[in-house]
């Protein structure tokens, strides 16, 4: 029975670092204890640890009695795109829960557990697991940045503030990023303006282009029903007009054509940065929301993009009504030569001075 009350309390004398009964063990100033390599090998700077003599003397009892560590919880180890755990130690690590900005450290569930028991480490400030951490130190101070230089807009340490930026205009990092949260309310509108604008280009491009291709459609078949009234001998002047609206066509078309893709990708680019925005609007990181909207906002999205006049495109009626003057015009002709019809000469000499002109 006793031995069933060691294995029920027995997880008090395992380290959580190392999930692993004590070796060694010291105890911290929160009164916390490890084994020493574990703690030396952890912290920097090293905390003042004390020998706990009565603890080791527990451990060793229970190492003695043959008695083992019940074995740890399932692991959530570390996988690609997670962030590991500054803590644990070995080839793999636990994946990352929260991201201590006052120890610019990473925990998993086991040795975030410190940060919720311990007075001291409860008034630290700890974010969702970032493998950005980085980005928020000072390279100068290797302090945490938390205050922006709007003189030299950019995030900067509590010690730049009394150094090189001394005397420059300076706010919180949580001050400037509502004023540029703001600003990109406002850029958020302008974007969606042009998206809208040029999505109804681009819908009038569109319909401009079927009214074309219908309008030169309906010129081919005018063109056809005229020419084949004509006697043989015309034939080739039909094909040749054919050719010729083809070509306008063809030509119009691949102008209407490359200004549909050009409408095409500047919506792709606004709708990429309206998504790019609106996710940093959301962002809970300061630091990153005013290092990721200096690159954002330094690109223009509501002057630099060129006007695009959606203009009627030119119809072939003009072409139709050429060909039934032509067919008017021939027929007059042969009417008039009718008379002079009166040999077989004299036709070959009409349908051969036809063709030519």
């Amino acid at each position: 029975m006793a031995q069933q009350g060691v294995l029920l309390d027995q997880d008090q004398f395992c380290c959580s670092v190392c999930l692993d009964l004590l070796k060694e063990p010291v105890t911290t100033a929160c009164g916390h204890s490890y084994c020493r390599i574990c703690i030396e090998e952890t912290f920097t700077p090293r905390p003042n640890l004390r020998k706990n003599n009565m603890l080791a003397e527990l451990v060793e009892k229970l190492r003695k009695t043959g008695l083992q560590a019940a074995p740890p919880p399932a692991l959530c180890y570390a996988g690609p795109g997670d962030v590991a755990c500054d803590v644990c130690t070995g080839t793999r690590k636990q994946k990352a829960l929260m991201s201590c900005l006052a120890c610019l450290a990473s925990y998993c569930e086991t040795h975030l557990q410190s940060h919720y028991e311990s007075p001291a480490l409860k008034k630290h400030k700890l974010v969702k697991a970032t493998a950005q951490l980085q980005e928020k130190i000072c390279s100068h101070h290797d302090k945490l940045l938390e205050v922006y230089c709007r003189t030299d807009q950019q995030c900067i340490c509590l010690l730049c503030v009394m150094d090189e930026h001394k005397g420059h205009d300076t706010v919180s990092a949580a001050a400037e990023r509502t004023e540029k949260q703001r600003q990109l309310g406002m850029s958020q509108q302008k974007v969606q303006q042009r998206f809208q604008e040029r999505e109804k280009e681009l819908k009038e491009l569109q319909q401009a282009v079927e009214s074309f291709k219908r309008s030169a459609q309906s010129a081919v078949e005018d063109s056809d029903q005229i020419f084949t009234e004509l006697i043989r001998s015309i034939e080739r002047r039909s094909s040749e007009v054919k050719e010729l609206i083809r070509a306008q066509e063809k030509a119009q078309v691949s102008q209407a054509e490359g200004l549909l893709e050009q409408l095409k990708q500047e919506i792709a680019e606004l709708r990429k940065r309206s998504t790019e925005l609106e996710q940093l609007s959301h962002t809970e990181d300061h630091i990153h929301f005013l290092q990721r909207y200096q690159s954002l906002s330094s690109i223009s999205v509501s002057s630099d993009l060129p006007s695009i006049v959606v203009r009627p495109l030119q119809s072939f009626g003009d072409v139709s009504k050429t060909v039934s003057e032509l067919r008017e015009k021939l027929e007059d002709f042969l009417k008039g030569e009718w008379t002079k019809i009166s040999t077989t000469g004299v036709l070959k000499t009409i349908r051969t001075s036809t063709l030519d002109h």
